[in-house]
């Protein structure tokens, strides 16, 4: 029999799973707030009865995720996390220290098939989905290994969010659920590649959280040559998905443009970029490319990153340049698993 990913259920989903187990309402409150607490042993859960727990663990699994590796940058304190699944997969996380407090950057997806040629997420392909408990588990591993509250999550870690849309929406439900993690939407990030599809879905939801399109090129040429997804929605469907999404959400959308020199650093893509978005309320994230060493691409020195970002704002778009955080550590998404997997 399979079991159950109880984590992953929703309060009300909880309930009809105890009322069928003769269990009386409230006991589906006290179980849901264990679970998105963290606790994945239900012998620790005091208030639910044994008959229950006994129950319970021939039904269902709680899922976790296993610190199988930790790196702590001696720079700025940023952590990142090799995790192991419950089937011996790995995914990465990472915590991020800030003024206004802790952001955790976590994978929806093991490996990505996106394909984007500047990531090293994607070089294995996709294995699997995460479910929403495994994404929030990355949250709580994080919590439980630091004694910090997290209060910002960034779906922007390995994997593309919208490929898998339901367990990305669920989440985002658990996450922010008072009785939860209680992280608000408006303090929460997603990070697409452009999945138009999907993305029209999403703004059916009208979430109010902060979309991230990944950009990275203002020609459809470039574009396609280093982001697959771009051969099958260009940038003018793309950005008109953009146009609609913000006309129901009436949120400021974020634009990343990894920075590639020789690609797409030039002057004329700096122009490019602000004609396109006109009309579009927004912000550029400018990210220095990190080294891949699968591909040749660099990134452009400190002088040629700032002259584009003050091309954008002369020509009327918001700009900034990411700050580095983890340079010490790698922090970047899919080195350590692939690492990992290569033994």
């Amino acid at each position: 029999m399979d079991k159950t990913d109880i984590r992953s259920m929703l309060p009300a989903e909880l309930e009809r799973m105890l009322a069928d187990m003769g269990q009386p309402k409230f006991r589906a409150a006290q179980l849901y707030r264990w679970l998105q607490s963290g606790v994945t042993d239900l012998d620790s859960m005091t208030d639910i009865p044994a008959k229950l727990k006994l129950e319970l663990k021939d039904a269902a699994y709680i899922a976790d995720v296993k610190i199988a590796r930790r790196l702590e940058s001696a720079l700025d304190g940023t952590v990142k996390y090799l995790y192991e699944l419950c089937d011996g997969e790995y995914i990465e996380s990472v915590l991020m220290k800030y003024e206004h407090g802790y952001t955790v950057c976590i994978s929806t997806q093991v490996g990505c098939r996106m394909g984007c040629g500047f990531c090293a997420s994607g070089l294995n392909g996709l294995t699997r989905n995460l479910t929403a408990s495994e994404m929030c588990a990355q949250i709580t591993a994080a919590q439980r290994d630091n004694g910090i509250r997290v209060s910002n999550v960034v779906m922007m870690g390995m994997g593309e969010p919208l490929d898998n849309f339901d367990n990305s929406v669920r989440f985002l439900r658990l996450v922010s659920d008072k009785a939860g993690l209680n992280i608000g939407l408006r303090h929460i990030s997603l990070s697409t590649s452009g999945v138009v599809k999907k993305k029209k879905k999403l703004k059916d939801y009208n979430f109010p959280i902060t979309l991230s399109v990944s950009l990275h090129a203002p020609y459809d040429e470039i574009r396609s040559s280093i982001m697959p997804v771009n051969r099958k929605w260009g940038i003018s469907e793309l950005l008109n998905a953009c146009r609609e999404y913000q006309r129901v959400t009436t949120r400021r959308i974020s634009f990343e443009y990894a920075l590639i020199s020789g690609v797409n650093d030039s002057d004329g893509c700096a122009r490019r970029l602000a004609e396109i978005l006109k009309g579009i309320m927004c912000h550029v994230n400018l990210i220095p490319a990190n080294p891949v060493k699968e591909n040749s691409f660099k990134k452009p020195d400190r002088n040629k990153i700032n002259h584009f970002k003050e091309l954008l704002i002369k020509n009327g778009v918001n700009a900034t340049v990411r700050r580095t955080l983890g340079a010490d550590i790698d922090a970047s998404c899919g080195q350590l698993r692939k690492q990992a997997k290569e033994g």
